[in-house]
């Protein structure tokens, strides 16, 4: 593997791009799991999210963009790809009511930030443990609210160049926008237009979101969050509680026996166990009561 990188390494020295060798992706994702990155780069603006594309592409690499490593469940054996960590990518602005946010930034953090502007409409997503960036990609929601509620625009980057797509660009849908379509444009910034409030009524629906969470969700154990999409006209929960699969088991992953929508990491869990119980709760759910669950989150 060293030699197959020497020259990307190289190229990134050349560059002034940090870069980081066998990152274990047990540290970088939210349910503990995967085996090592091979490489793993850290661009600090969109000048170098487009020299790591453009440099990867020559060394005829391909590229997988981590955010916060929600939503995520890498593979034991790890990755030999190039992971472009976008935790670099970081900055919050405000213009009027319109704030934007580095793709690397924490949702929570984002909340605070335009809480702290007086500017309301983002209260849904306090607690997402996402980045901006992996927000945007995946249209995240929570109580009743989505990301494309607000965004107003993107900037994301390709190995050619940086373009801005605004809303109606993006096609945002149920856990779905154009970037999960093309995976070769990283998201860099996004913009949210908003509505003002007094801080502290902003605060006070953030924290109500908050309680919320902790009361129903199993945040006492790592999880990538809801496993599974919402089938229409059901909940996944409840369609694997009526099934008797909460507290279900294989190895160290478990259906929650607080969410039956979450698999926890309860110690030790491996990739191999979540995707074994995941087939499991789809093949019983399906025979039993005719609907296949489509996982939410991403494998690789």
């Amino acid at each position: 593997m060293e030699n197959r990188f020497q020259k990307l390494y190289q190229a990134l020295e050349n560059q002034g791009i940090p870069y980081a060798k066998d990152v274990p992706m047990s540290q970088k994702t939210t349910f503990r799991i995967g085996g090592p990155a091979a490489l793993m780069v850290y661009p600090g603006d969109a000048a170098q999210v487009q020299s790591v594309l453009r440099l990867s592409a020559e060394a005829g690499e391909s590229v997988f963009t981590l955010g916060r490593g929600s939503d995520l469940l890498v593979k034991d054996s790890g990755l030999e790809c190039v992971v472009l960590s976008t935790e670099r990518l970081t900055g919050f602005s405000v213009k009027g009511n319109t704030v934007t946010a580095g793709a690397g930034e924490k949702l929570s953090d984002l909340c605070l930030y335009a809480q702290q502007q007086g500017l309301a409409g983002l209260e849904f997503a306090f607690g997402i443990p996402g980045s901006v960036g992996g927000g945007v990609y995946m249209n995240a929601g929570a109580y009743g609210g989505e990301l494309k509620d607000v965004c107003v625009s993107v900037k994301a980057v390709t190995a050619d160049g940086e373009s801005t797509l605004l809303a109606e660009d993006c096609a945002f849908g149920y856990r779905h926008s154009f970037f999960t379509d093309h995976p070769s444009y990283v998201v860099t910034e996004a913009s949210f237009a908003l509505s003002p409030d007094e801080p502290a009524a902003i605060r006070e629906r953030m924290d109500a979101v908050m309680q919320k969470r902790k009361d129903k969700q199993p945040l006492e154990y790592p999880s990538a969050g809801s496993v599974f999409k919402r089938p229409p006209g059901f909940f996944a929960g409840g369609l694997i509680e009526q099934n008797n699969l909460k507290g279900k088991s294989i190895g160290g992953a478990q259906v929650s026996e607080k969410h039956a929508g979450f698999i926890v990491n309860k110690g030790g869990a491996t990739a191999k166990d979540v995707r074994t119980l995941i087939a499991l709760i789809q093949e019983v759910v399906q025979k039993n009561n005719g609907v296949l669950l489509e996982p939410e989150i991403k494998f690789i």
